[in-house]
């Protein structure tokens, strides 16, 4: 008697789905010159739809397809501390960054505390940066260190923020901070939302 196995990524799904669910997968999808997750019809759009938009052909699809389940099913049975270590990627906050980071923190009575930085689906161009004050890092979060500010980074975030620079700038135009993301293919004007 035959078995069907049940694959977690399937032609179907959104690819939006995809990297919210299984965030190393985006790497394959790099590798396979599909960089759709940087999109903001990725909601919409399924794995098999962004194939056929970029004229590759359906054993790609089926190649991609297995390395992709081959990733997730590898990822399921891999040690929390080896996740961690997965991207191998790093985040930077600066030192300015991190100074007003811990200001604020005092100045909100969360001293002690860390900061979340990561993306979120939504704003004008597919994805939003968010941050966040947390009292402890999640289990499978990155974890950075700079100036005395702790600061996590969640495996789905690491993936498109890998590289990223946090600062903080003050001109005549106001104050705030400032992240530069080697990563994304496009951005927005309002500077907190990227493709």
């Amino acid at each position: 008697m035959e078995t069907k196995t049940e694959h977690a990524v399937t032609k179907d799904m959104t690819i939006g789905d995809i990297v919210e669910k299984y965030p190393e997968t985006v790497d394959i999808m790099m590798s396979y010159g599909l960089h759709c997750f940087g999109c903001h019809v990725n909601v919409h759009e399924t794995l098999e739809q962004g194939i056929v938009s970029h004229g590759m052909e359906d054993a790609t699809l089926h190649s991609m397809l297995d390395e992709m389940n081959a990733a997730v099913a590898k990822r399921a049975t891999m040690p929390a501390e080896e996740i961690k270590k997965l991207g191998g990627g790093k985040v930077v906050v600066t030192d300015f960054a991190a100074k007003k980071v811990l200001e604020i923190m005092k100045s909100s009575g969360k001293e002690g505390w860390g900061l979340r930085i990561g993306v979120k689906r939504g704003g004008c161009s597919g994805y939003s940066y968010l941050m966040d004050f947390e009292q402890s890092p999640a289990q499978d979060d990155a974890v950075f260190e700079n100036d005395g500010l702790k600061y996590f980074v969640d495996p789905g975030s690491m993936q498109m923020m890998n590289g990223v620079v946090v600062d903080y700038v003050e001109s005549l135009q106001g104050a705030g901070f400032k992240i530069e993301n080697p990563n994304a293919e496009s951005s927005c004007g309002c500077g907190k939302s990227f493709g």
